[in-house]
């Protein structure tokens, strides 16, 4: 009884001043590291990873282009659903100075990489509505002035096809009518991105453009608008991101914890030149995992 009762004691015994202290440095360090992060993500990463993979999406669908496999509607050649992130269009906006690799689908990681065609969507050039989505603030935010569009501004699309040529024919918010329905044959291209605070948006904006040259020829569709996933629509989160954003929690605060432990044997200085590059790196993967979890447009 006795010894049970000793052991109940030690268990139940108060956590040092010194240990509480360092306990609570070490998490305001976990906490501090990822606003770093975060912010460090958005305004210089983010635009990095974009141009990279802007880079990368030109040259490959440049070679597609040149030996005419470049996609031309929904599924491959051997009846498979295009993969997400896959080159399918180039647009280009030249009152904006936007020129850039339009890539399969609409979720938030897609969009870290470039805007995005809603799959359930036409084609650029072709008959019917085409929808392309793009961020406003990080990875570039490359749509974030499009809500400076006018009526009469152009906007140019390639694709495997063709170059197509749309003109703008007005700018639409959350509550303004909606554009006309299209005749037989006609197309029309639709941009969407976030509007309102740059990274705190709370609306969305639309550009509607008409295409004026002739439209190209359009497969038979083969994805609805209810087979998407909810990850596909704006202003929606991946929710697949979890996994590996708390993977990447863990690996931020295990590295906190190794500074800690290093500075006890090394010393302060020791400790941190060799873990502040580790604490970054697990920052920034951490930081880069929350932005597929935040809305896609933002």
């Amino acid at each position: 009884m006795t010894t049970t009762a000793h052991r109940l004691d030690v268990a139940l015994a108060p956590v040092p001043p010194s240990e509480r202290s360092r306990l609570l440095g070490t998490t305001l360090a976990i906490v501090a590291a990822l606003a770093v992060g975060v912010v460090v993500n958005a305004v210089l990463l983010s635009p990095l990873h974009h141009a990279r993979d802007q880079r990368l999406a030109y040259a490959s669908f440049r070679y597609d282009l040149a030996n005419g496999t470049a996609p031309v509607g929904q599924v491959t050649p051997s009846d498979e659903l295009l993969a997400l992130g896959t080159p399918v269009a180039i647009v280009q906006i030249p009152r904006l100075g936007v020129d850039e690799v339009v890539l399969e689908g609409t979720t938030s990681s897609v969009l870290k990489s470039g805007p995005g065609h809603r799959r359930d969507t036409v084609l650029p050039g072709q008959a019917g509505p085409s929808v392309v989505m793009g961020r406003a603030a990080a990875y570039g935010g490359v749509f974030g002035s499009i809500a400076a569009l006018r009526a009469g501004d152009t906007v140019l699309t390639t694709t495997g096809q063709g170059t197509s040529t749309y003109v703008v024919s007005g700018v639409r918010r959350p509550g303004d009518p909606l554009p006309d329905p299209l005749a037989s044959g006609d197309g029309r291209l639709t941009l969407v991105s976030a509007s309102g605070s740059r990274w705190a948006p709370d609306s969305l904006v639309r550009v509607d453009a008409e295409l004026v040259t002739p439209s190209l020829p359009t497969p038979v569709g083969v994805l609805a608008r209810t087979v998407l996933g909810d990850d596909e629509a704006a202003f929606a989160g991946e929710r697949s991101a979890w996994p590996t954003f708390l993977l990447a929690l863990v690996a931020l605060a295990g590295a906190a914890v190794l500074v800690v432990v290093m500075r006890r044997w090394w010393g302060r200085w020791q400790a941190w030149v060799v873990g502040l590059p580790l604490v970054g790196v697990c920052a920034a993967m951490a930081a880069g995992e929350l932005f597929s979890l935040l809305p896609n447009l933002v």
